[in-house]
């Protein structure tokens, strides 16, 4: 098995994990913000087409 590696960001750690979870914080908003804004276009083009089918 593979060594883990060195996740440690020395005297820069107090700055570069924080980052990191904001980063992926507004990645995981972003995602489910498009998510939302599909699944709502989806509804959208059916009611406008007479489709109830889902």
């Amino acid at each position: 098995m593979a060594p883990l590696p060195d996740l440690s960001a020395g005297k820069y750690a107090a700055f570069i994990w924080p980052a990191y979870g904001l980063t992926a914080l507004v990645f995981a908003v972003m995602i489910i913000g498009a998510l939302n804004h599909a699944r709502r276009w989806k509804r959208r083009a059916q009611a406008a087409r007479g489709d109830d089918a889902r």
